[in-house]
């Protein structure tokens, strides 16, 4: 029976449990687990892990097959099934005997006879064991219900396999008994693979009491004392506590006798449990049933016996003959809370979801399995965390209890925390006369904010959103309009940045429970409580139980704003509550808001109402002061182009977001004939730092960068919108006119439009305006040099230890740095002038020496992924791209090598270093290889992509990028790799606190991997189960310079032929027309000859520019007021137009890929027929 290695077939809390166990007793262990729980706390835990299957527990925990063979493979010699999936499953234990592998528990033939309850009932009657009245198995709902009669009604209609509170239905008269007999039946045959059933006695006001047995299967049974576990909800325990409480010492002898009698009875082997019905009023308990496994409540049982009932198990499975001995008397009283993932305000329904913030306290005894970033389902038992607490008496744990619940925080889902709480304050719980219906009585308390309708996009935000970290691509993220969102928590007496929602075209639907004082922003739209309009800008008190509606901007406006008094209690990740969707981190669950959804507020305070002059303007033309520079006329642009610019009235593309706002106008005729290094495009340059608010020249389109747009990217950018006017980016709804205004950093009107946007020079240092926030300082010429990257290095350092006072962000480019400011604290020219003394005082450049890291990291080539992302920008963007329909080929081709497995080996050979990190976002290294005859260079997509997979490897330019996250993208693919960006849990290669892998100056070398091999890979960096080898070293200018020095000659002849192919392939482009192809842009549907109308009918209109996206009814169809009808899709959201009356779809007058402007004529009802 001796084994040196445990599979533990469960997962959650219990695996997490007796792995620590097992391994406190020198047990090698084997976890198993599901595609759901690749990640999870189980598979990390263990010493290896064995991967079952798909993520339904019957395609996996309850694989028969499944775990044998992994138990089989792993060496296993025994397995411990927890409870619940194959924990009582006699089959399985049968068939473990006779593959040599010790099942850690009863025998099988003891979860036969205890696993159906007419057994069971049996074997206690012959035990001499107290029985409610009942039956056995009932062959007719004829013969339950003469039964019933001699029982005498209330009875408890019971599956024989049941368990769980599943496959019971309480009956209170003939008629309940006959509803529920199919009901019953039909359950149990489902759930259990056995439709019988029997009746019992119900106990109106019982108490679930029960026995901690332990056996060593030759006739020796301890027991541990008695828990009483009656508070429930439909029949699940939520709170459990040892010694049960008042009960008087004649009945806790004769549950303790019972329990050892029957179990001895059959010779019970390892621990159980023997539970009990027991009836306050008449003094009695009768046998309900034998629990063949360890109990989830089996804490408060160790707590005060100072016993691991898991260790026993194990050391009884392993063959101690000395394991069960009689415990000593218990001391002190325990009490259990079991944290489920529900919403016990609507029916205990399941919640699913992220989990944004997960804390315990300490000073009691958690046993639980989830963290902060842990994705919940709904493919297994709700439970999250049991929380356990001692104390000399019964008072004194509850409160224990009690004070750590009051520190527990589970958010981004639903639980039952507060419901817990409240049933340890009610008072018949206090004092123990508290039965199995008690906890049917107890609400949750706790104030809440129920999303009945989460509206087109409804983030949550705050002000200023989530600074300090752009240098590795975090966007700030925060509202789009900060001034309304300002203004609004400042009319409620808030801080002004505490956390609210931003609302996108149609706003949510939201209920509180209790009185709420709210104020809606932002741009006008209809705002209701409970259908009675509400006003703007000014507090409004929501009543307990009403519903606040806030509809799409009418007019004027994209976004609105809703603010509570308080704020909101949302998690911060990286310093800032706000919402970063793409990331997947912030506001509620790292997502938009949906149905279902619940939020709670924070501390109220008082407020007035926004001052009527105080409030934003809106309107559909929209003057955006904006400031020259960094990247302008005459180097980039011409002067004609800026002055073009600045004439423009520029149109609002549908196709925006918060990342940015794509515009529509002139092309501009460039100063460059390409990018040079950068790139063919002349809007090409070396990744540089983005400012929010920046026109950044996406080959010939303009895009507003917005607060969650990228942080680094190689493209140019005239202008930039100043501080105080980015409020109205958050405003510019798509058709919208915008017309940008010269000004200077402090707002004031510009005659000369044309400065280039540069604030000085000192030699080969340009210093640049990027905004009234930001300093771009560049060094040298416009070209790829190690040695500007390390003068960037060390005047961020420089800067960030003796800069002055108000600095923000330091972001470094190629050959660039970015100083961020608040202007309000260091205007631009103090900046500017603290700058150039810093610089004048940088060491010289030959002398420079950093840290150096070469991380060693799998590339699956040309991976599926990467084909796919391809497949679908041929099919959806552009089909006759030079790069299409292989990027591998297109680069092999512009650089001049002879097939692609000169790509592949020059790829592999090469060692990339990380100038920057967050070209695109989250830690997404720009790299180049050290060696320039390893440096492939290409061009980047235009039009870009609109997906690519996470972690994708694409090369643009001379720089190699690995895609933080799935998103667009412009990098010709290479492969894919494992992730570089961490989120909530650091793991492994991460450090605690940063999520990103890589640093500035790490070399990156890649080793081939296949792609089912990197999936593997992936999901074992995110466990930390896999941690990629890093070796530490430093990089030296002045020996790299000695190789370039000492390869010269090849590393020119390399360059030569590289530039020749290049410039064929420019050629080529050339011929065909490729510079001056404008991106296809789909035409505006023509407006219909006549539309008539029928009287008392509607004409349904567009509401925005939009595209239209989906037709939902057909000519002929009777629709409903508020009925679907088609979907637009603007701003990269789909939004429903809804039917505004009762009618008969009478004519269609749009299809699928038409551009509609606002007012567009979409479809025409007919009044409905009565």
């Amino acid at each position: 029976m001796s084994f040196d290695t445990l599979l533990v077939a469960n997962r959650g809390e219990i695996a997490v449990r007796i792995i620590r166990t097992a391994r406190e007793l020198g047990l090698r262990t084997v976890a198993v687990y599901s595609d759901a729980d690749r990640s999870a706390p189980h598979v990390r835990l263990a010493d290896e892990a064995v991967r079952l299957g798909p993520a339904p527990a019957k395609e996996s925990y309850l694989g028969a097959d499944l775990v044998l063979k992994a138990a089989k493979d792993t060496g296993a010699g025994a397995i411990h099934p927890g409870y619940g999936f194959l924990s009582e499953d006699a089959a399985f234990a049968r068939r473990c005997e006779d593959a040599g592998i010790v099942f850690v528990g009863p025998t099988p033939g003891q979860l036969e006879l205890f696993g159906a309850k007419h057994t069971a009932r049996a074997a206690a009657e012959a035990a001499g064991v107290p029985l409610a009245p009942g039956t056995g198995l009932l062959a007719s709902v004829e013969e339950a219900l003469a039964q019933a009669t001699v029982i005498g009604y209330p009875v408890m209609l019971k599956a024989t396999g049941g368990g769980g509170g599943i496959g019971m239905s309480a009956c209170r008269s003939a008629d309940e008994l006959t509803d529920a007999w199919e009901r019953v039946q039909r359950v149990a045959a489902a759930s259990f693979s056995s439709a019988g059933v029997f009746l019992e006695r119900l106990v109106e006001h019982a108490r679930h009491v029960e026995v901690q047995v332990f056996g060593d299967g030759e006739g020796r049974v301890v027991t541990f004392g008695d828990r009483d576990c009656s508070l429930q909800r439909r029949n699940q325990k939520v709170l459990e506590e040892a010694p049960a409480p008042d009960l008087p010492d004649r009945i806790r002898k004769q549950l303790a006798a019972s329990a050892r009698d029957l179990c001895a009875s059959v010779g019970y082997r390892s621990a159980g449990t023997v539970e009990f019905v027991y009836d306050a009023a008449r003094e009695e308990a009768h046998f309900l049933e034998v629990n063949t496994r360890l109990q989830v409540e089996h804490p408060v049982t160790e707590e005060i016996y100072g016993v691991d009932l898991v260790a026993w198990m194990l050391r009884l499975a392993r063959g101690e003959s000395d394991v069960v001995r009689e415990p000593g008397a218990p001391r002190g009283h325990a009490v259990e809370a079991r944290l489920y993932a529900e919403d016990p305000s609507h029916g205990h329904r399941p919640s699913a979801g992220l989990l944004t913030r997960v804390e315990f306290p300490p000073g009691v005894r958690l046993d639980g399995w989830v963290e902060t970033g842990t994705e919940v389902t709904t493919s297994y038992d709700p439970m999250l965390a049991k929380v356990i607490a001692y104390g000399p008496d019964r008072a004194h744990a509850l409160r224990r209890l009690d004070e750590a619940l009051a520190r527990t925080r589970v958010d981004g889902i639903e639980t039952n925390l507060g419901l817990v709480r409240a049933a340890l304050a009610d008072r018949d719980f206090q004092a123990a006369a508290h039965s199995t219906a008690t906890l049917a009585s107890v609400t949750d308390p706790t104030p809440r904010v129920e999303v009945v309708s989460g509206g087109t996009l409804t983030t949550v935000q705050d002000w200023p959103g989530r600074t300090g970290h752009w240098q590795v691509g975090v966007p700030p993220s925060g509202p789009m309009d900060d001034l309304s969102f300002r203004l609004g928590n400042r009319a409620l007496g808030n801080q002004e940045g505490a956390p609210g929602l931003e609302c996108t075209l149609r706003g949510p639907s939201l209920r509180f429970t209790h009185p709420t004082t709210v104020c809606v922003t932002g741009a006008p739209a209809a705002v209701s409580v409970d259908g009675t309009a509400a006003p703007q800008w000014e507090p409004v008190t929501v009543p307990a139980g009403a519903v606040l509606e806030i509809g799409a901007p009418s007019q004027h406006g994209l976004r609105t704003y809703v603010l509570f008094a308080g704020g909101l209690d949302i998690p911060g990740f990286l310093g800032s509550a706000s919402t970063f969707t793409l990331g997947r981190f912030g506001g509620h669950g790292g997502r938009a808001l949906r149905t279902g959804d619940v939020l709670h507020g924070g501390t109220v305070a008082e407020g007035t109402p926004v001052p009527v002059d105080d409030r934003p303007s809106f309107t559909a033309v929209w003057h955006l002061g904006a400031a020259e520079g960094p990247h302008a006329a005459p180097e980039f642009f011409t002067e004609d182009d800026i002055r073009d610019f600045y004439a423009a009235d520029w149109k609002v593309h549908f196709n925006s977001a918060r990342t940015g706002v794509r515009l529509v106008g002139p092309k501009p005729r460039w100063a460059r004939t390409d990018g040079g290094e950068a790139g063919l495009h002349p809007s090409n340059i070396h990744d540089t730092p983005y400012s929010v608010g920046a026109v950044d020249y996406t080959g010939d389109m303009p895009v507003l960068l917005g607060p969650d747009g990228p942080s680094l990217g190689g493209f140019v950018c005239p202008a930039t919108v100043l501080t105080g006017e980015r409020w109205k980016l958050g405003q510019l709804r798509p058709g919208d006119t915008v017309r940008f205004a010269p000004v200077t950093v402090d707002g004031s009107p510009r005659a000369d439009i044309v400065d280039g946007g540069i604030l000085a020079r000192d030699g080969d240092i340009t210093y640049r305006r990027s905004g009234d926030d930001n300093l771009l300082v560049e060094f040298g010429p416009m070209q790829l040099d190690l040695a500007l990257r390390m003068r960037v290095h060390a005047l961020m350092e420089a800067v960030a230890e003796e800069g002055p006072e108000g600095v923000t962000d330091l972001t470094p480019g190629i050959r660039s740095l970015q100083i961020r400011t608040d202007p309000s604290r260091l205007p631009q020219h103090q900046l500017l002038a603290a700058v150039r003394e810093i610089t004048a005082t940088l060491p010289p450049t030959d002398e420079l020496v950093v840290p150096s890291r070469t991380v060693h990291l799998p590339l699956s080539w040309d991976d599926p992924a990467t084909r796919e992302a391809i497949a679908r920008y041929m099919a959806g963007v552009r089909d006759d791209a030079p790069w299409c329909p292989w990027n591998i080929e297109f680069i092999r081709r512009v650089n001049g090598l002879e097939s692609v497995n000169d790509v592949y080996d020059t790829v592999f050979d090469a060692e990339y270093l990380v100038l920057g990190l967050g070209d695109v976002y989250l830690g997404a290294p720009v790299a180049t290889p050290l060696d320039p005859r390893h440096r492939l260079v290409t061009t980047k997509y235009n039009p870009a992509r609109t997906w690519t997979a996470e972690n994708s490897v694409g090369i643009g330019g001379a720089y190699l990028c690995v895609y933080g996250m799935e998103g667009p993208g412009g990098y010709q693919f290479v492969g894919r790799t494992t992730q570089v960006w961490s989120g909530w849990q650091q793991r492994g290669a991460f450090e605690p606190g940063s999520p990103w892998l890589l640093r500035f100056f790490d070399r990156i070398r890649w080793y081939p991997v296949d792609a089912d091999e990197l999936l593997d890979l992936r999901a074992d960096i995110t466990s930390g189960r896999f941690v990629p080898r890093i070796e530490e070293g430093t990089f030296s200018l002045a020996e790299y310079q000695g190789f370039l020095d000492e390869n010269a000659e090849s590393i020119g002849e390399f360059r030569a032929r590289q530039q020749t192919a290049f410039a064929a392939e420019r050629d080529a482009w050339e011929a065909v027309g490729e510079f001056t192809r404008a991106e296809a842009a789909a035409a505006p549907a023509a407006p219909p000859a006549e539309v008539t109308i029928p009287a008392g009918g509607r004409l349904v209109e567009a509401e925005f520019a939009a595209c239209v996206w989906q037709l939902i009814v057909s000519p002929g169809d009777e629709v409903t007021a508020g009925q679907p009808l088609l979907a637009l899709e603007a701003m990269k959201m789909e939004s429903r137009v809804h039917a505004p009356i009762d009618g008969v779809v009478a004519e269609i007058l749009a299809v699928p890929g038409d551009q509609v402007e606002a007012g567009t004529a979409l479809l025409v009802l007919a009044p409905a027929a009565h």
